[in-house]
């Protein structure tokens, strides 16, 4: 069996092996979205030419390829480009929490807190909370692809173990867990009044809460966590074994703090305690500051979850900003922002790359090309639409491949929902499933796809550490977690049917009035 097992885990290793050489050879990740740039506008032009197009299952307008090679096109073009520059949405994420991570990172406060708290759990007991704060991030929004990978990556490197590995294990769990968790949050209140519209063109009564997919993503949080942390230990890790972490600069001595810098642990301890007070105080009452105007904490429009991103970089901030100062290694104000400077220098290579992945975006989505492909794959499931559980595979299947084009998850269902939901429906099956289908598959291939708005910035952190990782070196690392994920989703999903589970409060499998919908629509 011994030997079985290493003959698999070296031809695991060698195929991972294969993906990223052949991956690394792409060109340059700059030139890499000029030429995936320009092979929009081409394919744009040929669409247009052969006048493709997609009936957009909820309003019934027809969807046509717009051409970015007219004179209108390149007109438009020319006029975006600042704009598709500075409206890439990563850019500003990124940028407003490199004042957090930054400051953590360079005043060394992250590199001694993580130590001092993990430094003597066993390394499997690390790996799996890293993983499963990285699958809750989701609470925080996108901030979470920004946080956590360069988190995970002081932590690894705190015990003496690769900060590639941490990162890459923070960035995938993130990103192919990013339905998953234990709360409600801002993502289930954007998705579900989506899937209530696309249902109520089979029952105009159907109401639904966000907390209907609920027990199964909770349950789904703690299975990931724990296949997470198998393949980080047994597929990914064996893969950064005997790395040199002086190469990295790190200093393992800087862990044996100075009376001083013990004095400015415990400050910035306190500090971050008080911070998070504040958080809470600014959130009690009706009409908190933290609140919406009707005294939700939860909602799209709450100043919590708008400012999400501005209260982590915060709680970043305040302890690492204090430690600086006491500890002595801030003598005065310039010293500090010296240090912002320092990391935002880091990431001028990712700045570079957004001015061109912003064009690529823009262009995907002015030439339509997204939306009908979207359609498009959708309508491959009907030849199954009879056979369940094939059809919930399918679906999630769809979910993933139209994921490695479109970003943005309210785009995706916004285009899917009212093909995917009135089919199910007619089939007898509750929208929660269809919805929770397609989470699935729009969370999986999120760390594969190179055309992801957070792929570039892991990119951009990867290189602080080493300036030859490539694409090829991420997608490499990306696969098992992705596909490891997917399989144990596929597998929960068809367990939670065959023994008719709730999937959370308002969201069933089955719909209880379905004959009377068969009857009202004719379909009996």
């Amino acid at each position: 069996m011994a030997t079985v097992s290493t003959q698999k885990k070296s031809v695991l290793d060698r195929f991972l092996s294969t993906v990223e050489r052949v991956g690394n050879k792409l060109p340059d990740s700059n030139l890499l979205f000029i030429l995936l740039a320009l092979t929009v506008a081409v394919v744009s032009a040929i669409c247009a030419a052969a006048n493709v197009s997609a009936i957009h299952p909820a309003t019934g307008a027809e969807i046509k390829a717009w051409s970015i090679l007219t004179k209108e096109g390149i007109r438009w073009a020319i006029k975006s480009t600042l704009v598709n520059f500075t409206g890439f949405a990563p850019l500003g994420v990124v940028m407003v929490a490199l004042v957090g991570t930054g400051i953590a990172e360079k005043s060394n406060f992250l590199t001694v807190f993580m130590s001092k708290i993990l430094g003597s759990a066993p390394p499997k007991l690390v790996t799996a909370a890293i993983i499963f704060v990285s699958i809750n991030g989701n609470m925080a929004g996108d901030s979470a692809f920004v946080f956590m990978p360069p988190l995970a990556a002081v932590v690894f490197l705190g015990l003496g173990r690769s900060p590639m590995l941490g990162m890459y294990i923070a960035f995938g769990s993130v990103a192919a867990g990013f339905c998953a968790n234990l709360f409600i949050n801002g993502l289930d209140f954007l998705i579900a009044p989506l899937t209530a519209q696309a249902a109520k063109f089979i029952d105009p009564a159907y109401e639904t809460t966000a907390a209907n997919n609920w027990y199964y993503l909770i349950v789904s949080c703690i299975l990931l966590t724990i296949v997470g942390t198998l393949v980080a230990e047994y597929f990914l890790a064996p893969r950064f074994e005997g790395v040199d972490i002086s190469k990295y600069n790190f200093d393992k001595s800087m862990l044996n703090l100075t009376p001083q810098q013990q004095k400015g642990l415990k400050w910035a301890i306190i500090s971050l305690v008080l911070a998070i007070l504040l958080i809470v105080v600014l959130c009690i009452g009706k009409e908190a500051l933290l609140r919406d105007e009707n005294g939700s904490l939860i909602s799209l429009g709450s100043t919590l979850m708008a400012g999400l991103l501005v209260v982590t970089t915060f709680l970043f901030l305040v302890p690492s900003a204090v430690y600086g100062f006491v500890s002595g290694q801030y003598k005065n104000h310039r010293d500090f922002f010296n240090s912002m400077t320092e990391a935002f220098k880091d990431m001028a290579p990712y700045v570079m790359l957004c001015i061109f992945c912003g064009q690529f975006t823009a262009y995907f989505n002015k030439s339509n090309l997204g939306a009908i492909l979207a359609i498009k794959s959708a309508e491959l499931l009907q030849p199954v639409k009879q056979y369940p559980i094939p059809l919930l595979v399918g679906i999630v299947i769809i979910s993933c491949i139209v994921n490695l084009f479109i970003g943005s998850s309210s785009a995706k269902w916004t285009i899917l929902a009212p093909v995917f939901v009135p089919m199910m429906m007619i089939l007898g099956y509750d929208p929660s499933l269809t919805q929770i289908a397609y989470r699935m598959g729009d969370s999986i291939t999120n760390p594969l796809s190179v055309l992801f708005p957070y792929f570039p910035i892991l990119l951009g952190i990867a290189r602080r550490y080493e300036k030859e990782t490539g694409v090829g070196s991420i997608v490499a690392n990306m696969i098992p977690i992705s596909f490891c994920f997917g399989v144990t989703w596929i597998v929960l999903l068809i367990i939670w049917v065959f023994f008719k589970l709730p999937l959370g409060p308002g969201g069933q499998l089955f719909l209880p009035n379905f004959q009377a919908l068969l009857s009202a629509f004719h379909f009996a």
